[in-house]
């Protein structure tokens, strides 16, 4: 007995799927009834909206439809964005506009819709609405923090890190800073740097020179590299000398992620040239002015109010994609004009001493 009825009931989906077909005879895009179904599609999905904002039809993309008597099934994929109206809102979406500061690109749907002469009942409804969720990195007081290679507050840590190893190291000849890759400051009794960095041997041997100066080139002569890793506690209130450990081996730094080219202005430190330009120049050529479509592709400021040119619905013999049922104007994040307004001339009090008063 339930295989019979198994059976049946399977008989009947066939029958179903064999009169409502899929995808069923194309229809215009902008045809009353598929506007219909859309708007139900819509409504049907924002009813399931429960936080954020609701959402409003873009465009009509493509529609399909199988008929079984008086009933019609739609197939319809369309785009939508995000309105202004909040989730949970009486308000229909319908009297919403598109949220402006929302994303460019446009929300695909698709939907099933259940069509008869007065009802329109969305069976399916599928937004993509997921977005990538950008995990926001909680604020740790005392935890190392990477600081900039242009700071002002490395140069006493560097410095105490380089005459530490020329005070300590075997070699003959004075080192100075080739590259600061990584720095890091941390909040404990004082602050603590975290470095990363490389050195190169240089023209002042130890027997002459205590210290580094600006004499002090790199030796050509003799080519020779050292990399370190250098913590200094510093407490420049307290007017103590800065407490260095620091291990090095011979060698270039490793390249990591964070190497970064070190910034000018760290004299003595930063006198060694990292790139050498080529002694042969070729004269500059001109590059050709860049044509219409380059233009066009490499342009951020695209009217994404209006279809392109390809999605005129006039061009498709089913008109397809529909206009968009409202303009997008979204807003261009810092391209905003702002207007400087003039300081009102306030008058001269009478006695006073002006400008032409000068020139007679």
């Amino acid at each position: 007995m339930r295989s019979a009825v198994g059976l049946c009931v399977l008989g009947l989906l066939c029958l179903h799927r064999s009169v409502f077909g899929q995808p069923g005879v194309l229809i215009f895009c902008d045809d009353p009834s598929v506007e219909k179904a859309v708007h139900s599609a819509v409504h049907k999905f924002n009813q399931e909206v429960l936080t954020g904002h609701k959402l409003a039809l873009y465009q009509i993309l493509s529609a399909s439809k199988s008929e079984n008597g008086s009933e019609s099934l739609y197939s319809v994929q369309f785009t939508s964005r995000r309105s202004d109206c909040p989730a949970g809102s009486s308000k229909p979406w319908t009297d919403c506009d598109y949220l402006s500061s929302g994303s460019k690109k446009p929300i695909p749907c698709n939907a099933t819709v259940l069509m008869t002469e007065t009802e329109a009942d969305t069976k399916e409804v599928d937004c993509q609405i997921e977005e990538l969720v950008v995990p926001e990195r909680v604020s740790c007081m005392g935890c190392p923090k990477e600081i900039d290679n242009n700071s002002e507050d490395l140069k006493v840590p560097v410095s105490a890190s380089i005459a530490k190893y020329n005070s300590d190291s075997n070699s003959t000849h004075l080192f100075a800073l080739h590259e600061l890759g990584y720095a890091t400051r941390q909040v404990v009794a004082g602050f603590r740097y975290k470095l990363k960095f490389d050195m190169r041997k240089t023209t002042c041997t130890k027997a002459e020179h205590k210290e580094l100066h600006e004499r002090c080139v790199p030796n050509e002569a003799d080519v020779e590299f050292v990399n370190c890793n250098s913590t200094v506690d510093t407490a420049p209130w307290r007017l103590e000398t800065p407490a260095v450990m620091i291990q090095c081996e011979l060698g270039l730094l490793p390249f990591t992620p964070f190497s970064r080219r070190r910034p000018p202005g760290f004299s003595p430190l930063r006198h060694v040239k990292h790139e050498h330009p080529s002694s042969t120049t070729s004269p500059p050529t001109t590059a050709p002015p860049p044509s219409k479509a380059s233009v066009k592709e490499d342009s951020s400021e695209e009217d994404l109010s209006a279809p392109s040119s390809s999605s005129d619905p006039n061009d498709s013999p089913f008109h397809c994609p529909a206009k968009p049922w409202k303009p997008f104007h979204p807003v261009q994040v810092g391209l905003e004009k702002t207007k400087v307004e003039e300081a009102p001339t306030q008058p001269t009090p009478e006695g006073t001493l002006k400008d032409t008063d000068l020139l007679s």
